[in-house]
């Protein structure tokens, strides 16, 4: 198979050839046959999590390099475009196959907030980013819930069932010139898959989580309240810590799953690139103070990833680190990844109730939560970089 082809399904995490996708069956049946009928897919529900009812997937037929757009169903005749991954049967857009797209894994540990900064960073993927990159950015799929829909905050997330959950998957679509001359469209898919913090509270759990394996860069979202020096700076009710695990063991944890996923040797370090964002840096506002970089807001931001800003927050992040007595973090890092960044983040912008689970009553005003996205996208050429030669 020709590996330009092999595209990575944002459902299952399954390399398919994106040329040779099967189809789905529209129910709608031909003259004289009845459509085939929603039923349970043990394929779909094996590889995804996805229990509901769905039609009939099948191959195509016959040889041809590239199996063509439309298809009749073997069972009731109906002609049907839909097409779906082969693997796990779920339906996918007709631009998927098209181009590869990157897998971005989201991990962190428990009450690390990943979940509301999901939701924050899907809010803005489709208002601030694609407006900001002149892109067509859409929901593929379910659409998850809207935090900026009232004040409560999202339940814990629960753990995964065999490792697998129904990931968040975004369609982004956007002109791109070719060589200087030719304008084509190109589709880009991301795939979230929101971790439970108790998958990552053992190794042989970690293993489990199969989309650590076919992930093509990663979002670390760490808590900095779990580290006892920051969290001594900073007044917080005891709800506010979920957890006070070393961090520097959970990130042990998902190193040695990627060791193990992506089969790199010990004396070798993990190659895909790793954006490390500390979370809820908006409690630490008043200790840094207005003119710390880190607290300083971008403006206009341009339709690029500012690579001089980004090396700037991952050298201030670093130094945080080592004044909280938390440079073993650092160290792991720079010893076990290629390519990894710092970056300072809240989804909120501002401390919610703890206690009640409520958002401030002045809503969700996100600092920064686009920049780990952004930054991955330049390494992968879907979006361009300030300053890199």
């Amino acid at each position: 198979m020709n590996l330009l082809s092999r595209v990575a399904c944002p459902y299952c995490y399954h390399r398919v050839d994106g040329r040779r996708l099967w189809y789905q069956c529209t129910g709608r049946g031909s003259p004289g046959r009845p459509g085939c009928a929603a039923a349970r897919d043990e394929e779909r529900e094996r590889e995804t999590g996805n229990r509901a009812l769905s039609r009939p997937a099948f191959p195509p037929t016959g040889r041809l390099p590239v199996s063509p757009a439309q298809a009749a169903c073997p069972k009731c005749g109906g002609v049907t475009g839909i097409r779906a991954c082969p693997r796990c049967h779920t339906p996918v857009s007709a631009n998927f196959g098209a181009s590869a797209s990157p897998l971005i894994a989201m991990v962190g540990a428990t009450g690390t907030g990943k979940s509301v900064y999901l939701n924050v960073l899907g809010h803005e993927l489709v208002n601030g980013l694609r407006r900001r990159f002149d892109a067509d950015v859409r929901v593929s799929g379910p659409t998850p819930d809207d935090l900026f829909r009232g004040r409560t905050l999202f339940a814990q997330t629960a753990q995964a069932t065999s490792g697998r959950r129904e990931p968040v998957v975004f369609e982004w679509r956007q002109k791109r010139r070719l060589a200087g001359l030719v304008d084509r469209f190109q589709t880009t898919y991301l795939s979230f898959y929101d971790t439970a913090g108790e998958d990552l509270t053992k190794q042989d759990t970690v293993y489990d989580l199969a989309y650590l394996s076919a992930a093509d860069a990663l979002i670390l979202l760490l808590d900095p309240f779990m580290i006892p020096h920051a969290r001594d700076q900073i007044r917080l009710p005891d709800v506010a810590v979920r957890a006070k695990e070393s961090t520097v063991a959970v990130v042990n944890r998902i190193t040695e799953a990627l060791r193990s996923s992506h089969g790199v040797k010990s004396q070798r370090t993990i190659r895909i690139p790793v954006a490390v964002a500390f979370a809820k840096i908006d409690a630490f506002f008043d200790v840094l103070g207005p003119d710390h970089p880190l607290v300083r807001r971008p403006v206009s931001p341009p339709p690029a990833y500012d690579e001089a800003g980004g090396r700037q927050t991952h050298e201030e992040v670093r130094a945080l680190l080592h004044q909280w007595d938390a440079d073993d973090i650092d160290a792991h890092l720079r010893f076990n990844y290629a390519n990894f960044r710092y970056f300072a983040v809240s989804a909120l912008g501002e401390q919610p109730d703890y206690a009640n689970f409520e958002i401030d009553e002045r809503g969700i005003r996100p600092f920064r939560v686009d920049e780990p996205l952004v930054w991955l996208l330049s390494k992968f050429n879907v979006v361009p970089a300030l300053g890199v030669r």
